[in-house]
């Protein structure tokens, strides 16, 4: 009989508060966030001290963790300020720091104490060795690098005790454990250092220069779809049981740039299938439905990266991709009338009298239905939503809660 010791952590991104908020009621564990320095999404909505302060106050009411990136290649300077910057990161009560720089780990111990450091997969920790090590060094957490395979996985447990994170969904880098200098060639933003531009992911073509005219003219006679280097995404959703077993400590989501309807999806659907596998392992069955509904927020083909193996040609994109089907986030609810059956919703998308949609929310909960009647604010009736953020009042025939999200499919 399968007994399962411990639960893993269901480790979600959130790039803004919002996103931290969402997830969390979403049904992650913990979340990751960046701060205003020394993180690898220079784009991403960063998080000021403030906002720090009011998502510690918020996943502390659901018994949630918060983790800092901080997990850039520190150049010269680029570790000024960092001692008191990881103090304030303590004092505001973050659970851990996410580092890569061995400088920047050491400057955390020793100006931050009883502040967690987990260390960053930009450090490329792929055998027990290296845990053992960092753990020495006073590490609690390792994130192992993207290109360990389940096998390996299964030996680090069994020859160390340090905390185990990796990846299970989201985008892939196409450089080893993201360590990239091709956005620095290509448009001068060095990916180690919070800028990476995805060069990866444009199109190329073999091209010499027409002695007449100047012009590039492509080798390969201009085909229809150009050579890229680009990774699809991962999905481990059908291998929950594989990563349980392996003893991993908690199974993350990539994507602090995503929107909430991403987060929302993701962590809704890990965490139904988490939940499922360890409190009936004996039992358990994969739904599909877990599946089909993180196609509805996939941008890219989904496969297993290196768990099962090193990628083939198959996880490169390549070609024309299957047809995705598209799926539009167009309200969030904020307030519901169980005796007239009336949903408040903040519009986020344009909507319409006539247009199918799907509510979802916290639990894999969804319902599909038809819009029929809508009204502003003052009561109003209204044909469409088409300003951004405006509150609009809608029959529904389920009923429904705040913090459920709206959406259609693209036509």
């Amino acid at each position: 009989m399968k007994t399962i010791t411990k639960k893993p952590e269901v480790l979600a991104p959130a790039g803004t508060l919002e996103k931290l908020k969402t997830a969390i009621h979403y049904g992650a564990d913990a979340v990751y966030i960046g701060g205003n320095a020394y993180g690898l999404r220079s784009r991403a909505g960063n998080f000021s001290f403030d906002e720090m302060k009011e998502g510690v106050a918020f996943a502390r009411k659901y018994n949630a963790k918060v983790y800092v990136a901080a997990n850039i290649v520190a150049h010269e300077n680029d570790t000024d300020g960092a001692g008191e910057y990881f103090r304030t990161l303590r004092d505001i009560g973050i659970d851990a720091v996410i580092v890569s720089d061995p400088a920047l780990i050491e400057i955390c111990a020793l100006e931050a104490p009883g502040l967690p450091i987990h260390l960053s997969t930009q450090a490329s920790a792929t055998n027990y060795e290296t845990l053992n090590f960092w753990h020495e060094e006073g590490l609690e957490r390792v994130v192992l690098a993207r290109e360990v395979s389940m096998d390996e996985i299964k030996q680090i447990r069994n020859n160390t005790d340090v905390e185990i994170e990796v990846f299970i969904h989201g985008a892939m880098c196409i450089s080893y454990s993201g360590r990239c200098v091709l956005s620095n060639h290509m448009s001068m933003r060095d990916a180690n250092r919070g800028g990476c531009s995805q060069s990866c992911r444009w199109k190329y073509d073999i091209f010499e220069m027409d002695e007449e005219t100047g012009q590039p003219i492509g080798l390969e006679g201009n085909p229809d779809e150009p050579f890229s280097m680009s990774a699809v995404d991962m999905a481990m959703i059908r291998h929950i049981p594989d990563l349980v077993e392996a003893g991993v400590d908690s199974l993350k989501i990539e994507g602090r740039m995503k929107s909430i309807h991403y987060v929302s999806t993701v962590s809704n659907v890990y965490r139904q299938a988490i939940d499922a596998y360890c409190n009936d392992p004996e039992n358990y069955e994969f739904n599909e439905a877990w599946e089909d509904e993180l196609w509805k927020v996939a941008q890219r083909e989904l496969a297993t990266g290196f768990y099962y193996g090193i990628p083939d040609p198959n996880q490169q994109i390549f070609g024309k991709p299957r047809k995705i089907p598209k799926y539009t986030f167009i309200g969030q609810v904020i307030d519901y009338d169980e005796e007239t059956n009336i949903a408040t919703i903040e519009q986020r998308n344009h909507f319409k009298i006539g247009d199918d949609i799907e509510f979802y929310g916290p639990g894999f909960s969804h319902h599909k239905q038809t819009i029929t009647e809508m009204w502003d604010e003052d009561g109003n009736p209204l044909d469409v939503a088409r300003h951004p953020m405006m509150i609009v009042k809608m029959k529904v025939e389920h009923p429904v809660k705040p913090l459920d999200m709206m959406r259609k499919r693209k036509a």
